[in-house]
């Protein structure tokens, strides 16, 4: 039996919304039982494409973030549900039953994720399937992951090493994350590249007419001084030190052969813009 799962690559998310058309023109309108019952024309997004916006000035970074049903291990929306309105199947597929979970609103407020839906017509909560009725036909793929133009999202069996979704987790081993490991759910969706808060600046040289700086050397370290991360500006001055814990306090050394360091005190509370950094002639 296949043990079902998706990938999402934050990196190759370009925040088409092929995914989120794909699974409406596959459910809206559409029954597809014993598994789901047809989704309405509005108020719904199975798969919702989050923007996140980071940065400011002229330092910022937007990613896109896909989330559906991550198809828990610990289903917290079974827990206020009728007996046998929710069930995992051995594939791992996530089912609220469309008959069973009828007059179930409670299940909306009890998803951590914020991805099961009512549906007022039907009486009904309702959520992204993995399209287990195309899986269960025999198909091999899921309709997001068959429209996504870039490869960000990827479905396969897990059990399976050459599986899209196996290959996918092998190449960025090291580099997976839940969406919000904090639930505990145990998803058997994951992710690569969510979005974490970054500090960038640009650095100028006073005696060069502030002309960019390429080249120096900036040293990302700590709180207590322990060197985290060493980089070099590019052609234009800038350097950015990307993955950083929130709320965590670091400090950037800025130093160039002839000019007197710098040295900064940065609370990471969010993505930070330190702006021009001015090097003087020693």
């Amino acid at each position: 039996m296949a043990r079902f799962g998706i990938g999402i690559d934050i990196e190759k998310c370009t925040g088409c919304h092929s995914c989120f058309l794909a699974c409406k023109d596959e459910f809206v309108g559409n029954d597809h039982l014993p598994t789901a019952a047809a989704q309405p024309h509005g108020g719904h997004s199975w798969i919702r494409v989050k923007e996140v916006e980071q940065g400011s000035g002229t330092k910022v970074k937007v990613d896109y973030v896909p989330v559906l049903c991550q198809h828990c291990n610990s289903l917290a929306c079974a827990k206020v549900a009728p007996e046998g309105a929710v069930y995992r199947r051995a594939d791992g597929i996530v089912i609220i039953d469309p008959v069973k979970a009828k007059g179930c609103k409670a299940m909306v407020d009890a998803c951590p994720y914020g991805v099961v839906y009512w549906n007022q017509d039907a009486d009904l909560p309702q959520k992204c399937t993995m399209c287990a009725h195309m899986l269960d036909a025999g198909e091999k793929t899921t309709r997001c992951a068959e429209v996504c133009p870039t490869g960000a999202l990827v479905f396969g069996d897990l059990d399976d090493v050459t599986s899209p979704v196996s290959r996918m987790l092998a190449e960025k081993a090291g580099k997976l994350e839940a969406l919000k490991p904090e639930f505990g759910t145990g998803p058997s969706v994951c992710y690569s590249g969510l979005p974490k808060v970054f500090i960038a600046g640009e650095v100028l040289f006073s005696n060069r007419g502030s002309e960019c700086a390429s080249g120096v050397k900036v040293v990302l370290k700590d709180a207590t001084g322990k060197k985290i991360e060493e980089t070099l500006t590019d052609c234009f001055g800038d350097f950015t030190f990307r993955d950083l814990e929130t709320n965590e306090g670091y400090v950037v050394n800025v130093e160039h052969v002839g000019y007197a360091p710098l040295e900064l005190a940065v609370r990471a509370f969010a993505s930070q813009n330190l702006g021009e950094l001015v090097l003087k002639a020693k």
